[in-house]
C-alpha cells in the first residue's frame, strides 16, 4: 500500500467523524493561537515601552533632585546646568535643558478652559534633545528666553480641545492670568493605555514660566544631550563630577544613597526594560504552552476512542495482510492531521486576532513564534498519537476481529 493510499484512509477516518474530528482540532487552535497571541502581546507592550523609552531619546540622561539634605542648597539650579556647559570638564555633552515644569496649569481661550496635564518651562534645546519635534509653526528661540516672552507651544490635545477647527498659530491665551501667544503645535505623540497623555502639554520659555507659574526657586530636572549616543556614559560620568563640585558632594564617598541627584540614563533604561520583556514574553508563552499540551491529552483520548471503535475494522485489514506498519502509520497520519489543521487554523486566528487590541495592548506578532507553535502541534500530534497507533498496530487479527 502506497503512502498516498495511508493518507487517504486516514483522511477517510477522520471524516468518519467529523464532530469529534472538530472539537479535538478546535482544542490544538486555541493552544496555538493563545502560544502566538500571548507572545504577540508580551512583545508589543514591549514594544510600547521601548518606544517611550526611545521618544526620550536614547542619547540623553536626565538629571533629578532627590530631595535629600533638606537644605534649598541641594536643589538643582539654573546656574548648575549653566556649569554643565563647560568644553573642557564636558567636552562629551553636546546640550543642556533646564526644566521647570507645573504640573496643572489651566489655559484659557474665549471662555474656553483646558487644564493642561503638563506645562514645561525650558530652552529650544529641550525640543531636540526630548525628541519632541514642532508640528507646525515654530519653537521658541533663546532670545525668547533671554527676554522672557511669553509665547508658548502646545501639544496635539491642547490644541484640539481649545481650538477645535480652527488654527491656533499666533492666537492668545491666559495662563493663570498672563497672555501668551502660541507660535507652534507639537508633533502628535502615540500614547499607550494607561498612560497619561503625551500630547496634553504645553512648552514655554523658562524664564516665562518662572514668573508666571513656578517662581525662581529650584529646577524639577535637567535633560543634557551626549555628542554621540556611544558616549552616554561618559557624560553620564562628566555631569556627576560638575555636579559634585557644585553641590560639595564628597565623590569618593561609596554611599550613594545621601547623593542630592540622581541620574537617569534612557539607554541603560532601555536596555534593562528589554531583558525584563523577553523574560515577561518568554514566560507569557510558557503559560500559552500548557493549552497546546492539553490539547495533546486531548488528541490521545480521541485516537484511543477512534482505535477502540474501529477494532474490527483492523482486524479485517490485517487478515487481508496489511502489515503493522502500515496500520501504525494510518493512525500517526491522523493524529498528525489533526495537530496540523488545528494548528493552520489557530494561526490564522492568531493573524486575525492581532489586528485587534488585547488588554490595552495591539499585540505584534513575532514570526518565530508562528513556527515553535506549529512544530509544537505536529509534534504533539505525533508523540500523543503514537500511544494508540502502537496499540491498533499490536492487536493480534484474531483477537480484533472477536471484538465486539
Amino acid at each position: 500500500m502506497s503512502f498516498f493510499e495511508v493518507v487517504r484512509f486516514s483522511l477517510r477516518g477522520l471524516s468518519a467523524n467529523k464532530l469529534r474530528s472538530a472539537l479535538t482540532m478546535l482544542g490544538i487552535l486555541i493552544g496555538v493561537a493563545a502560544v502566538i497571541l500571548l507572545v504577540a502581546v508580551g512583545n508589543g507592550s514591549a514594544k510600547a515601552i521601548s518606544d517611550r523609552i526611545e521618544a526620550l531619546g536614547t542619547n540623553t540622561i536626565t538629571v533629578m533632585s532627590t530631595g535629600r539634605g533638606g537644605s534649598s542648597s541641594t536643589a538643582l539650579t539654573k546656574k548648575m546646568a549653566d556649569a554643565l556647559i563647560d568644553p573642557e570638564l564636558a567636552p562629551d555633552i553636546k546640550s543642556v535643558s533646564p526644566v521647570v515644569s507645573a504640573s496643572s496649569a489651566t489655559m484659557t481661550y474665549e471662555g474656553t478652559d483646558h487644564s493642561v496635564g503638563t506645562f514645561v518651562g525650558t530652552t529650544p534645546d529641550w525640543f531636540t534633545a526630548s525628541s519632541t519635534p514642532v508640528g507646525t509653526g515654530a519653537m521658541f528661540t533663546e532670545d525668547d528666553v533671554n527676554q522672557g516672552r511669553r509665547v508658548v507651544v502646545i501639544g496635539q490635545t491642547v490644541a484640539e480641545e481649545l481650538f477645535p477647527g480652527v488654527d491656533p498659530i499666533d492666537k492668545q491665551v491666559t495662563v493663570s492670568g498672563a497672555l501668551f501667544t502660541i507660535v507652534g503645535v507639537l508633533e502628535e505623540k502615540s500614547s499607550s493605555t494607561g498612560q497619561s497623555d503625551s500630547n496634553d502639554t504645553a512648552v514655554a520659555p523658562l524664564t516665562a514660566v518662572q514668573q508666571v507659574l513656578s517662581g525662581y526657586g529650584s529646577l524639577s530636572s535637567i535633560i543634557v544631550e551626549a555628542k554621540d549616543s556611544d558616549n552616554v556614559d561618559l557624560v553620564e560620568s562628566e555631569v556627576s563630577t560638575i555636579l559634585d563640585q557644585q553641590l560639595n558632594v564628597d565623590s569618593s564617598s561609596s554611599d550613594s544613597s545621601s547623593t542630592p541627584y540622581r541620574i537617569q540614563n534612557a539607554s541603560s533604561l532601555l536596555e534593562t526594560q528589554t531583558e525584563t520583556a523577553d523574560t515577561f514574553t518568554t514566560l507569557l508563552g510558557a503559560v500559552a504552552a500548557i493549552s497546546l499540551l492539553v490539547g495533546g491529552i486531548g488528541i490521545t483520548n480521541i485516537m484511543l476512542v477512534t482505535v477502540t471503535e474501529r477494532t474490527r475494522e483492523i482486524g479485517i485489514r490485517k487478515a487481508l495482510g496489511a502489515p503493522r506498519r502500515v496500520i501504525l502509520t494510518q493512525f500517526l497520519i491522523e493524529a498528525s492531521l489533526l495537530s496540523v489543521l488545528g494548528g493552520g487554523l489557530g494561526v490564522a486566528a492568531a493573524l486575525i486576532g492581532a489586528h485587534f487590541e488585547i488588554v490595552g495592548v495591539k499585540p505584534v506578532i513575532v514570526p518565530s513564534s508562528i513556527g515553535y507553535a506549529l512544530g509544537v502541534s505536529i509534534a504533539i500530534g505525533l508523540f500523543f498519537g503514537g500511544l494508540p497507533a502502537a496499540r491498533a498496530a499490536r492487536l493480534r487479527p484474531i483477537d480484533a476481529l472477536r471484538y465486539e
